[in-house]
């Protein structure tokens, strides 16, 4: 299997950030870490084996980005409203470089953005801002809620930066017409931590006329790798 490993500087973030890149063609796959995980997560917890099967025949190709929210959603030590501008740097980080990146190494129009737990909120969160960059978005065991981690404040950055909020109230129609066209899977378990959070979103969802896939899982499904890797090898 092709793997590749990448470490520039950020001019949004003002650091060095690092990826992890594996399979040399096929559907490319934007993958977020959980909270605070690494770029590295993704292979050391056997998704990436889970799915080399598909890597290696060239049926997906993987590009495993690491996170900043031990310095923004995760930062109790700053104002809230720094951690929700580091996180929209974040953001910037993503279109300005790794997405370059990925349409160098890959042709395909399409790009399916992917996750677990908090990084199933970053995936659904930067398809549903960017509808235009992302074709297809697979939450595994996703939360979408950043009220938790405001300590009260709140403003237009964070609001659209809130899934369960803008989407509830969302009438544009650049932004509808979008979704309506993208493909939207919301995967979790019976006995997930988060599946009442996906059945929140998935409710707003259709409020919106928006169509989509929610997934409960059963046979005891929980919050946890060995069922992610389970949903990694039907969805992705």
């Amino acid at each position: 299997m092709n793997r590749e490993y990448h470490k520039w500087y950020s001019n949004a973030l003002g650091r060095d950030m690092e990826m992890l890149v594996f399979g040399h063609g096929g559907p490319p796959l934007l993958v977020f870490p959980t909270s605070m995980g690494r770029f590295f997560e993704y292979e050391d917890r056997g998704m990436v084996g889970a799915l080399a099967e598909k890597v290696e025949h060239g049926w997906a190709q993987l590009f495993c980005v690491d996170s900043v929210d031990s310095e923004s959603w995760y930062n109790r030590w700053a104002h809230p409203r720094f951690r929700v501008q580091r996180h929209m740097a974040y953001e910037r980080y993503i279109i300005d470089d790794v997405l370059p990146l990925i349409r160098s190494k890959n042709q395909s129009h399409s790009l399916t953005a992917t996750g677990c737990s908090f990084g199933g909120y970053h995936c659904v969160n930067f398809a549903l801002r960017h509808p235009d960059l992302v074709t297809r978005v697979v939450s595994m065991s996703g939360a979408f809620d950043i009220h938790q981690f405001l300590d009260g404040y709140y403003d237009d950055d964070c609001y659209f930066n809130c899934p369960v909020d803008y989407v509830r109230n969302m009438s544009d129609s650049w932004y509808l017409d979008r979704y309506r066209r993208m493909g939207i899977v919301l995967a979790t378990g019976e006995w997930d931590i988060c599946r009442a959070e996906n059945e929140r979103l998935s409710g707003l969802l259709n409020d919106r006329g928006v169509p989509h896939q929610l997934d409960i899982w059963g046979d005891g499904t929980r919050h946890d790798w060995p069922w992610w890797q389970r949903m990694a090898v039907k969805f992705l």
